[in-house]
């Protein structure tokens, strides 16, 4: 029986290491702060009660935090109390089951990336499935629409108020989700009203998902910096402030080596940029009156036009 377990163990091990050298090589990881790495990476256990998604209640998709593939839906989340968001049922085929070192639970991964999520509990009769994972929230991520199975790519772009910017993007091939947030500051879960005080370090920016089949992170980078002013300092157009500046917030190398390329591109041109790059931290989805602003009251954007530019 212990040479059995250990053939076992050994096969496990040996087809994690083969998922994660193809998944390496297939996807672009994006870069995980040191608390998302302990837990993502060294298969580590955030506090209970303290993760973001623990009580969220929002209509969506749960993401995997480090490369971008579908989950979760929030349809089958539900509160067990446990401190942990957690979830009776998978998108098919999104998460792996392993034996975990105890040798006594069953830890759950990312089937695209081998993210540690959590683990998997049965026969605790929560919900009619009988099944509870039980996953980290700094695993996750969120997207308030309903995700195809897959993975996703996201950007996160600010160039003056985010209306006008989520607007034309959201209007893009291959886009799937616009998030009007704020982020590059130093209050946790500003407020619109704080961050209009120029005070907070934010920008208005935008959290863009999109499908990398269709578009890619380029195309993306391209239209934003066709749809606004990247010359402009201190503002854009009428909305003069800090927190309208032109920014490119990067999530990986790769998406900073491509901005910088294009960046490059426009300043041979005569142009001179002022957008600055800078390394993505916590986003923060504004309001929801600030969600769908243009779409909802039937409006266009005042301070963002098309411009040719590549």
């Amino acid at each position: 029986m212990k040479l059995k377990y250990t053939l076992i163990l050994l096969l496990t091990l040996f087809v994690a290491m083969v998922k994660e050298s193809y998944s390496q090589e297939k996807f672009k990881y994006y870069d995980l702060t040191k608390e998302e790495s302990f837990v993502i990476n060294n298969k580590g256990t955030e506090t209970p009660f303290t993760g973001k998604f623990n009580k969220n209640k929002e209509g969506g998709t749960y993401v995997c935090k480090k490369c971008g593939a579908a989950l979760y839906y929030s349809s089958s989340k539900f509160e067990s109390g446990c401190g942990w968001p957690s979830f009776d049922d998978e998108i098919k085929g999104a998460v792996s089951r392993f034996p975990d070192a105890d040798g006594m639970r069953t830890e759950i991964e990312c089937a695209s990336c081998g993210a540690h999520l959590g683990h998997v509990f049965t026969g605790e009769m929560f919900t009619s499935k009988n099944i509870r994972h039980c996953v980290n929230s700094v695993s996750l991520d969120f997207v308030p629409v309903r995700l195809e199975p897959g993975r996703y790519g996201t950007a996160i772009f600010a160039g003056g108020c985010f209306w006008g910017v989520e607007y034309f993007l959201q209007k893009a091939p291959g886009v799937v989700s616009v998030i009007s947030g704020y982020t590059g500051g130093h209050v946790k879960n500003p407020s619109y009203k704080e961050v209009c005080t120029g005070n907070t370090g934010h920008a208005e920016a935008v959290k863009i998902v999109y499908d990398p089949e269709k578009t890619s992170y380029e195309k993306l980078l391209r239209l934003f910096l066709e749809i606004h002013d990247p010359t402009q300092t201190g503002g854009q157009g009428p909305d003069i402030g800090d927190q309208y500046r032109s920014e490119i917030f990067y999530l990986n190398d790769e998406q900073k080596n491509i901005a910088e390329k294009d960046l490059n591109i426009l300043k041979s041109k005569g142009f001179n940029i002022a957008t600055k790059l800078t390394k993505a931290s916590e986003f923060y989805p504004a309001e929801a009156y600030h969600q769908d602003y243009y779409f909802n009251n039937g409006k266009v954007p005042y301070c963002h036009a098309y411009t040719k530019r590549f």
